[in-house]
């Protein structure tokens, strides 16, 4: 076996991984493909080139991002360094001046003296060193291949079709109810009814919303299995009564009846404190999606912890594929990272590589591999991947959803916001000593 690590990608997720091994004494090899060769998204040659949006979401202690990038700062992270030192205004978010951040990390990973920068493109796994596959939703197509043949090619996707997700304290169950269709496997659903006025001005208005334009890059022709909600729509006003809001096998306990149309929601983790709208994977606008979907009875008040959408990302299916400590179950001296996982925003994707970087840097060294508990953020996002339902899994970001319910009912959302808060921050510290991680 090689004496360094290897890193395949120097997005966020690469880049953190090097530092994280790197600051913990290990030789890191840390390979990005361009300029040698290009993506249709980056302009720079610099490493944690940022190509959407400059925002690295909220940086609110008592918001679950702003947990992550708390714990984050515990772990010196190299990115959130960058991005404190760069920042813009903008409330109370993160935003960074996107060049000034792509040099910063750059400069630093170029000046830390266990860390080899290659400029070529690497077409296979390694099967002769620790690496860690960090190469994001532009991966290269032979990287590609190589990763299908690795992971087998069912287990690896190109494009996301993503449902909201709503929490569930916000659901309103004087006009929901739970069941199952025909009774079948319990009382396992939430279920949304509507009669045939309240399907029509939903109809309307869905057809008429305002939706999200594809990047060139991001263009990707749909699969029959997961049509946008509003494509299927435009196929006409009954399509969707055969589709995801479909009644069959459902009786409104207020009635005694079948719904004229009716959305579920399905459990979206073992905790069942958030729920997916099942089905309704959009590519209408952010505000479009809390409009529209406030119309469905039951959900006027909703609150979404992730808003739907469809575009190009290449990941693994990580419940099925990964352990907790982000290793190939079927090859341990492999650890993925970053988008590749099934983590949706650019600090979850930096998170989840400082955590390979850490326990590769750890293997490396022969110490015991080790993930943060799930009650804090890096733990919560890190569980949610790797413990769902393989059947249903999609990418996400981090939200107080992903967290373990609190022993205690707690009705004022900001108290139980600051009690998560207290609870991630002593246990995260609690487990970096534990593992000699200060």
């Amino acid at each position: 076996m090689r004496e360094d690590i290897i890193i395949i990608g120097g997005g966020l997720a690469g880049s953190e991984a090097a530092w994280q091994a790197a600051t913990r004494g290990a030789k890191v090899t840390l390979y990005e493909m361009r300029p040698k060769e290009g993506t249709p998204a980056h302009k720079t040659d610099y490493l944690a080139e940022i190509v959407c949006s400059n925002s690295l979401g909220s940086n609110d202690q008592f918001s679950a991002p702003g947990i992550l990038k708390s714990e984050m700062r515990q772990l010196n992270s190299l990115i959130i360094q960058i991005a404190d030192k760069v920042s813009v205004p903008a409330g109370s978010a993160l935003a960074v001046d996107r060049d000034q951040f792509a040099l910063g990390v750059t400069r630093a990973l170029e000046s830390h003296p266990n860390i080899r920068i290659l400029r070529e493109e690497v077409k296979g796994i390694p099967d002769d060193a620790l690496c860690i596959v960090a190469t994001g939703p532009l991966t290269s197509p032979s990287l590609s291949q190589s990763l299908s043949q690795l992971t087998n090619s069912n287990h690896l996707y190109f494009f996301d079709a993503i449902a909201p997700i709503i929490d569930a304290d916000s659901i309103r169950m004087d006009k929901a109810f739970r069941a199952s269709r025909y009774g079948k496997g319990g009382a396992d659903y939430v279920n949304c009814p509507m009669d045939k006025a309240t399907y029509d001005h939903f109809y309307d208005a869905l057809s008429k919303a305002d939706r999200v334009q594809s990047k060139e890059f991001e263009k990707t022709p749909y699969f029959e299995g997961c049509l946008p909600i509003e494509v299927m729509a435009e196929r006409g006003r009954q399509t969707l009564l055969f589709g995801p809001l479909k009644p069959v096998g459902l009786v409104d306990p207020q009635t005694g009846k079948r719904p004229y149309a009716a959305l579920q929601l399905r459990p979206e983790n073992r905790h069942g404190s958030c729920y997916n709208m099942v089905g309704f994977q959009t590519k209408l606008t952010y505000p479009e999606q809390k409009r529209v979907f406030r119309m469905i009875p039951g959900l006027e008040e909703a609150e979404f912890l992730r808003l739907g959408s469809i575009h190009r990302n290449t990941f693994v299916n990580s419940p099925q594929l990964l352990t907790d400590t982000l290793q190939l179950r079927s090859q341990e001296t492999t650890f993925f990272a970053g988008q590749l996982v099934g983590v949706e925003g650019y600090v979850e994707a930096a998170a989840s590589g400082g955590l390979a970087g850490i326990n590769a840097a750890r293997k490396l060294a022969g110490l015991p591999l080790t993930t943060p508990p799930p009650s804090t953020a890096h733990g919560a996002l890190i569980h949610y991947i790797t413990t769902s339902d393989p059947r249903y899994f999609q990418p996400i970001n981090t939200n107080f959803g992903l967290f373990p319910p609190l022993p205690q009912t707690i009705r004022d959302k900001q108290e139980k916001r600051r009690i998560i808060q207290q609870r991630a921050f002593n246990e995260f510290t609690e487990w970096m000593t534990q593992f000699g991680l200060s």
